[in-house]
Parts: structure tokens; sequence; C-alpha cells
């Protein structure tokens, strides 16, 4: 309403619950008809006691096309038929075999599969004209706007989208229930109940609402002209973006920059100010008692580290690090002992000690574990020329590795311990700006210097640091830093949804031959029903796809750097009709019905009249494509039949279904 009338209307709310043809449950535990014993099977016997009862034509929605399939042919294998039905040659020729079986017991099943020719040249015209007593359908169905039969009855309770199985929802529900009860024909329209126990209150119309997408190929477009008019291009697509009729506001991410363009972080998004602004700024005491900025962690020999030291009132000490024994042991050096040497300083370094063995009649040892493994010894005891000539080398080179020297052997005691040399260990430290390495300086944080003097700090803060479309962009490589549309972005913006950047990387491929790809953009929205599922992502344009976008998971644009719905194995089928029309029945499985096939032919010259009719653009390899879009739509038709064959005179006629069940 508030829209409406920022648009200077007014408008009034007008809503009505009444249904020209009300619609009543039926249960079938209720239906009690007496059936013969060659019956069997649940859906058999319900629909025989529908019909019976009068409730027929049936509808019933089916999850998946092969159980529609399998269903129908069931129920007219045991169902009478006391009424076969006709067909003429033109019709039995557009259905083929197995069809023409079923409609002759007035069944038929219903779904995309099927070729446009069968579903609305026959089963269409001969459910409305109320020839068929029973039509099984998947979902498709419940959005035709003029099919309904008197009854609907549901087999299933959900189905599988996207390799993964979903319940019904509720609108869906309503959406499939709406069609029972043929206006001007029905008094009432009547919901069967089966074993699901799915009810008209299990029904009711979702809330629509915007799905928050942006649309990336009218904004690309909209900012492109801007820019070409020397408009400033983000301020036109929040413009437009602003006008939307939602409820809630979709963000481009960088409505906040363009409202303060002049920050002194200088930072173009909204996710950038927001991340810049929440990330840490951290600060280090340095060595003449100054905060500055913490810069990257370094490892410096012992000897040049020092620890400072706060004394009260008298600011930093700093002290030699090998001559304080607390961060010796703090960073792993626990067995620790003064050296007889003092540093220049005056002060006295400590070295530390490690345990090499224990000693057996005077300077004979058993050597520790550790030392054995090093030395490569798997004798027992050794004397002191074995030790010195023999074990101590590949230990002396083990500890300088680490920056440790030996400087003795300490056989005072049962134990005989290494002194080593800290001298050149290496430490984890800070530089400061005067050249000094601290160990384990004083850190605080703070803000980063830049916000405190901006009056926009607090606005910052409450942005979202979530990557917004225009980082996307940017990202994509689809517009420039001021928001100008680059070449792969004005290609984009010929296009709805991903078309434009599959489209884009590969032309961008100078060694992907157009002839090729002519075809080749047959993939990008086929799906899973043309190819086998370990090579649904392969080909030459995901190839180009994922060598610009990389693994990038987009919703709606990209998922792992592919078009959401993209699926291999189309081209080929595309290619080949082109050269020989006939061999689109060459194709078919049990996943993809010649119906799909004419689907997919006509969704390919969709896109080759987009891409012929786009505008023109001053790169090479476009034009040439765009030329050869147009020779293609030259050379091809639409592969739907046009000259659908009218019913019979005897089918026109209605006819009532009710079986009496005691004569069967």
């Amino acid at each position: 309403m508030k829209w409406l009338r920022r648009l200077g209307r007014d408008a009034v709310l007008i809503r009505t619950d009444h249904r020209p043809v009300p619609l009543e449950e039926v249960d079938a535990d209720s239906l009690s008809y007496r059936l013969p014993s060659k019956i069997r099977g649940y859906w058999p016997r319900v629909i025989a006691k529908a019909i019976a009862e009068g409730l027929a034509p049936i509808l019933i929605f089916a999850p998946r096309r092969q159980a529609a399939e399998k269903l129908a042919i069931e129920l007219a294998r045991q169902l009478p038929n006391p009424n076969p039905l006709t067909l003429s040659p033109g019709q039995k020729q557009l259905v083929g075999d197995t069809l023409a079986k079923l409609l002759r017991a007035r069944i038929a099943y219903h779904h995309s599969g099927l070729s446009y020719a069968a579903r609305a040249g026959v089963i269409e015209p001969l459910a409305k004209a109320g020839q068929l007593r029973v039509v099984v359908a998947t979902m498709g169905l419940a959005a035709g706007i003029n099919f309904s039969l008197r009854t609907v009855a549901l087999a299933g309770e959900s189905y599988r989208r996207d390799m993964i199985e979903q319940p019904l929802r509720p609108d869906e529900i309503l959406q499939m229930f709406g069609r029972a009860g043929r206006r001007g024909i029905d008094e009432v329209g009547y919901i069967l109940v089966t074993a699901n126990q799915i009810r008209l209150i299990d029904a009711h119309p979702c809330h629509l609402t915007r799905n928050g997408m942006v649309d990336w190929g009218a904004l690309l477009s909209l900012m492109a002209a801007a820019a070409d008019e020397g408009q400033h291009p983000f301020r036109a697509a929040v413009q437009v973006q602003s006008r939307l009729f939602t409820t809630r506001p979709i963000s481009l991410g960088i409505e906040h920059a363009l409202k303060h363009p002049h920050v002194p972080c200088g930072l173009a998004t909204d996710a950038e100010r927001a991340r810049f602004v929440r990330k840490k700024y951290r600060e280090f005491l340095n060595s003449r008692g100054e905060w500055e900025p913490l810069q990257e962690w370094t490892e410096r020999p012992a000897e040049e580290v020092v620890v400072p030291i706060e004394e009260n009132g008298h600011g930093l000490k700093l002290v030699p690090l090998l001559t304080y024994r607390p961060a010796l042991e703090a960073v792993g050096y626990r067995s620790l002992r003064p050296l007889r040497e003092k540093d220049e300083n005056g002060e006295t370094p400590f070295a530390a000690l490690h345990l090499l063995g224990e000693r057996v009649r005077g300077k004979r040892l058993h050597l520790m574990r550790w030392a054995r493994r090093v030395a490569g010894w798997r004798g027992g005891l050794v004397n002191e020329k074995v030790l010195h000539n023999r074990i101590l080398p590949p230990i002396r080179a083990h500890f300088r590795k680490q920056g440790l020297e030996i400087l003795q052997i300490d056989f005072r005691g049962p134990k005989a311990r290494l002194v080593l040399g800290l001298h050149k260990a290496r430490i984890r430290c800070v530089v400061d700006r005067y050249g000094v390495a601290l160990w384990n300086p004083k850190i605080r944080e703070s803000i980063q210097p830049v916000c405190a003097s901006c009056p926009h700090f607090e606005e910052c803060r409450s942005l979202s640091p979530r990557t917004a479309t225009a980082t996307l962009w940017r990202q994509l490589g689809l517009i420039d830093a001021d928001g100008v549309p680059t070449r792969r972005g004005r290609i984009v913006s010929f296009f709805s949804q991903p078309y434009g950047l599959a489209i884009a990387a590969a032309i961008e491929d100078e060694s992907y031959p157009l002839d090729e790809l002519v075809y080749d953009i047959a993939d990008i929205d086929a799906g899973f029903r043309f190819s086998r599922e370990e090579d649904r992502w392969s080909g030459r344009l995901a190839m180009a796809c994922r060598n610009l976008y990389g693994n990038r998971t987009i919703p709606g644009y990209l998922e792992n750097g592919l078009p959401p719905n993209y699926g291999s194995g189309a081209a080929e089928i595309v290619a080949s009709v082109h050269r020989d029309p006939s061999s689109k029945y060459l194709f078919v499985t049990e996943t993809a019905g010649i119906g799909d096939i004419d689907r997919l032919i006509i969704e390919w010259r969709s896109l080759l009249r987009q891409i012929a009719h786009a505008p023109e653009l001053d790169w090479e390899r476009w034009q040439e494509f765009q030329k050869l879009a147009r020779e293609i739509l030259h050379e091809t038709d639409s592969p739907t039949l046009r000259d659908l064959p009218p019913l019979e005179p005897h089918q026109r006629q209605r006819i009532e279904h009710t079986l009496d069940l005691r004569r069967a």
C-alpha cells in the first residue's frame, strides 16, 4: 500500500473466499462397494469404488514420472472397461502404442516427458471433454489454469527435487486440490482422502514475498547505460533498487558509501567499511615506552632479544632474554644453569641442560632413547671415545638446527647432561621502530586510528560485513572500482539468471571454438536429464567457468563455479538435431522423454535469439558469436507440432463413467 501511494496510486483490498465449485472431502475408507476379487491392489480398489460412487473423472497426482506411468498401467489392467475409447489413426501416432492402449481404457498418464503433441493434442482435450475417467499426472499439471476434473487424489506426500526428498508444502497441496471440480459442469468438486491422510485442512496459501535476489542482468544493464551517459553507475542502480516493491529492502552494499563518499579510510563498499571498523587494531609498548602498531611477529636469535619489564615510576627496563630465567622457562627451557662467563653488560646468561644418559662405571654411559635415535646407535653402553667420535657429531648437528650449541658435557652426579648455549636459539618476538627485538611486550586493542576521527564510526559499525552484490561484482570482474561494467559485465547484462556468466567465461577463452560454444550453451540450464550423474558437471564450458570463477557459490548464479542447473549432454543432442531433426528420437531415455528433448531445443533456440538480438559490443569474438547464432536460428525451426488433430465427433460427447461393480 505504501509503495502504491508513493507512486501516486491508491488501492482497496478486495478479498473473497467464494469458490464457484465448492469442495468436499470423501474418505476412501468410507467407500463401501463390494469389489470383485480380481481387482487387487490399494489404488485399483480405491479408484474402482470411487468411479462406482460417481466421483469420476479422477485426477491422481503422483510424485514422479515413473510412478505416474506405473499407476496408470496398473489401473488400466485392473479396472473393468465397459466402454472402450476409440482413437483416430492420427491420435494413435501422436501418443504411441503404450498410451494408446491406456486411452482405450479411458486412462492416461501426463508428465512433461511426453511430447507437446501427445499432451496438448490428445490427452488434455480428451480429459477436458470428459472422455477420460482417470488421469495420473505429476505435480506440473497442478499449475495448469484450465485443467480440472471432478475429483482429485494424492498418491504421494513428497517428491524429489535436486536429489533431495521434499515433503509437499501446504501451498502445493492447495494448488493440486484446486484442480477438483469443473466449473459449469460439476456442482461439487471432491477431494479423495487416501492412505496418506492429506486433507483440505493441510492446504493453505503461502505468503508471497520477494525472494531477496538482485537481478544482476537488469542492474548491470542500467549501470552500463548510466556510465555511457556520464552518470554515476552505482547511484543509478541504488535509485532503481529503492523503488522496488518489497517489504524488506534489498541492499547492493554501496548505499552507505554513496551517502558518505568522503571518509578517512577511503573504502568504497559498505562491507569493506564494516570489516575495517571491526578489525582488531593492536598496539604494543616499544622499547622507549611508546605505543606503536603491532606488526607481524618474527623470530630473532635469543642473544638479540630483550624482555621489557615495567618498573614502578621508572619506565621500562630492558633485560636480555638470556639472563631472564622466567622468560626462558616460558619459551620451553625448563632446566637452566647460569654460565660462568658474563655478558657485555655484566649479566650472567643461562644455558639449558639436556639429559644425555646415565653414568655407569666412570665415564661409560647408558644413552637416553632420544640420543640413540638421533645418533642411529643400537648398542647399549658407550665409552668416552665412542661418545665423542660416533655419538656427539650427529647430536651436535641436531641441536644446531634448533640454534643450540653444545658447550660441554656435565658429568657431575649419576647423570650426564649436555650444557646447551642458547645464544642462537630462534625466539618469537616483535621488532619495534627502533630495531629492538622485544619478547612478550605489553599489548592493547583499540579502534583503527582513522576511525577515531571519523564522524561515521558508529554507522560503519552497524553495517553488515557480509559480502554484498557490489563486492561480488568487483570480485567476479563485472565492474571496475567506479561501478562501470566491464566487457564481461556487459555480456552478463544481456541475459537473465546465470547465462551471461557462463557465456562470458567461454568467449573470453580465446582457445574455445565458437562453433562448439553455440551448441554447448544448451548445457547451461539442462539439469541432470541428459547426462550420467558422474558426468553432469563435465565439458568444455564447465572448464571455462571454473577457470574463471573457481569453485565459488553464489545463490541463483553459481554453484561450485558453474550455473546452478548446469548439465552436460544437452549440447550433443542439439548439435545432432541441428544436422538431422529426426535424430532426436535416438536420445530418448528413462530420464529424458521426447517432451524433454523438445523443450531442450526450444530453450536452446530461445537463448540463441537472446544472443542474436542482444546489444552490439566492440568485441570481435562476441560479434562472431552473434552472427553464428543468427545463422543457426535461420537454419532451424521449433520442434513443436502446430497442426494438432481435432477430436472426433464421438469424442466430444460427455459420458458418465459410473461402474456397475456387481456385473464386473
